[in-house]
């Protein structure tokens, strides 16, 4: 029997809603998870943003402690040279000055203050870091009082304290508003001006540094559009049911997100272990190896640290990364090493891992089994994330020391903490960078900072590594600063376990007391 019009109208109806809601749902689910995503990208800009601006007021402070350490208090000839030697070597600083409490500059390194102009007072506190406006320029000032009455002044340029690319590289599309916490805006920039929109069309997100007190808001529009075009699909509904079956195939997709492979990678036992040797310049023994982690896909690619230890690290999984790099270390070396006690073997482990007092349960679980000894191994602190938290750091770092580990500061200069907070976490090796190593023999300022580092170092009975040593020139100025220990693509490049093992095998034999040589003292005599 023939259904009456309106129940067919109804039934059209009912059929159009049918097909046609799903759609819309399936739109509505997809732009909250725009929205979601869009939020983590205002999230992870803020945080980054912080993290740059941390950057360069740490470089600020090493370069003041640097002054410190030489004893710069005024404005004596001698003192106008260390002066001028820190300014240049302090990258992201534009000057390092001597004030008085008003603000007169005394002296400076660079001579980048417009005709020594007088600054605004030094306000309150010890140190003090606000802002300061030079012309047109704006300027974050670090001054930390001297015994004397007089300020040392590090300037770091306001331009400089946003980001200008992604973490993923392309331009940065949050626009990012830079404060101190008395509400002054440092400094704005970044992606789209938020200043003419209304705010209920923008997504935001925060960061704060907790040693300085500065305050990163992330700014970003919200995405465009929404679900009503599609109420005109929902008209036909087979139209509806098909965009529906399409987007629910699209969902069984794997997604291609780097992320996920990092996992799978780890699933698969894919990251792999390379020694770099560190060797005695001094008699040319081997010392040990510092372990560098590779990710060697199924197909025999070998993937750059670069390109994989930041996800590793913002997503928490370093952690287990580290654990299971230690275990394949440990299986790889134990016969090697067990034969001779004397080498070592290094990791990287982060500021936050360190923070953790179950590195320490952790290290042991893992050298129980094995032949390498505990006293064998060398821990390095690496300085990509700060310091959230110094008397942890430090127990953690006494526990480990108790267990006969010893652990190393590394890229000593460049990372986040000054060298007054270096000083207070008692580690027994620092490593100096290869941005100082490069320019020994050109620049008196590099050298100066080795000698200062060395000193500190002996007298502190820490011992020093140079790294990224690639020439002989650079041989013969470590030892005349009484540096004997190095790494670098002079002695070797890091290389896979096989590799290294045949080296051993090569120049320290077992059973030979005197240990390893390398050949190349005679040319770097």
């Amino acid at each position: 029997m023939a259904l009456p019009g309106w129940k067919k109208l109804v039934a059209i109806a009912i059929g159009i809603l049918c097909g046609g809601l799903p759609l819309i749902g399936f739109n509505l689910w997809l732009e909250v998870l725009v929205q979601r995503q869009n939020l983590d990208d205002v999230g992870v800009s803020a945080a980054r943003s912080i993290e740059i601006a941390e950057t360069r007021v740490d470089q600020a402070v090493t370069a003041l402690d640097i002054l410190e350490i030489r004893g710069v208090t005024e404005c004596t000839p001698g003192q106008t040279d260390i002066l001028r030697q820190a300014a240049l070597t302090a990258t992201s600083v534009k000057d390092l000055l001597v004030l008085d409490g008003a603000g007169n500059v005394l002296c400076s390194g660079l001579d980048a203050v417009p005709g020594r102009r007088l600054l605004a007072p030094v306000g309150e506190g010890n140190p003090v870091l606000e802002l300061v406006q030079i012309r047109t320029l704006r300027f974050l000032r670090l001054a930390r009082r001297l015994p004397n009455g007089l300020w040392l002044a590090g300037l770091v340029s306001a331009d400089l304290l946003v980001p200008l690319t992604a973490s993923r590289g392309g331009p940065f599309s949050a626009w990012i508003r830079l404060s101190l916490d008395d509400g002054k805006v440092v400094t704005e920039g970044g992606g789209r001006n938020p200043n003419n929109l209304d705010a209920a069309a923008l997504l935001t997100g925060s960061a704060r540094s907790q040693r300085y007190g500065l305050a990163v808001e992330a700014i970003l529009p919200k995405p465009n559009g929404g679900p009503l075009w599609l109420i005109g699909s929902a008209i036909n509904g087979a139209a509806a049911v098909g965009a529906f079956l399409f987007g629910w195939l699209m969902t069984r997709r794997k997604p291609d997100h780097p992320l996920a492979d990092i996992k799978r990678a780890l699933s698969a036992d894919e990251f792999v272990a390379y020694y770099q040797p560190i060797v005695d310049i001094s008699s040319a023994r081997l010392l040990g190896a510092e372990v560098l982690v590779r990710w060697r896909k199924a197909d025999g690619t070998i993937v750059p640290p670069a390109m994989f230890v930041p996800l590793l690290e913002q997503s928490g999984l370093i952690r287990d990364m580290t654990r299971k790099l230690m275990r394949r270390v440990r299986d790889e070396i134990s016969a090697a090493y067990g034969a001779r006690p004397n080498l070592t073997v290094s990791f990287n482990i982060t500021a936050e891992h360190f923070a953790r007092e179950d590195l320490v349960e952790e290290v042991q679980q893992v050298f129980a089994q094995g032949s390498v000894r505990l006293s064998q191994i060398v821990l390095e602190l690496t300085e990509r994330q700060p310091l959230q938290n110094m008397t942890a750091t430090r127990r953690v770092i006494a526990a480990l020391q108790g267990l006969g580990c010893r652990v190393a500061l590394d890229d000593v200069g460049t990372g986040h903490s000054g060298l007054s907070s270096i000083l207070k976490l008692g580690v027994d090796i620092i490593k100096i960078d290869k941005l100082f190593i490069d320019s020994l023999g050109n620049e008196q300022n590099s050298a100066a900072i080795i000698e200062t580092l060395v000193d500190l170092a002996r007298n502190m009975r820490m011992h020093v590594i140079a790294e990224g040593v690639e020439d002989f020139q650079q041989v013969a100025e470590l030892r005349a600063r009484g540096i004997s220990s190095a790494q670098g693509f002079l002695f070797a490049p890091p290389l896979p376990g096989q590799s290294f093992l045949a080296l051993l095998e090569a120049i320290d034999p077992p059973g030979r007391t005197e240990g390893g040589e390398l050949r190349f003292l005679q040319r770097a005599s």
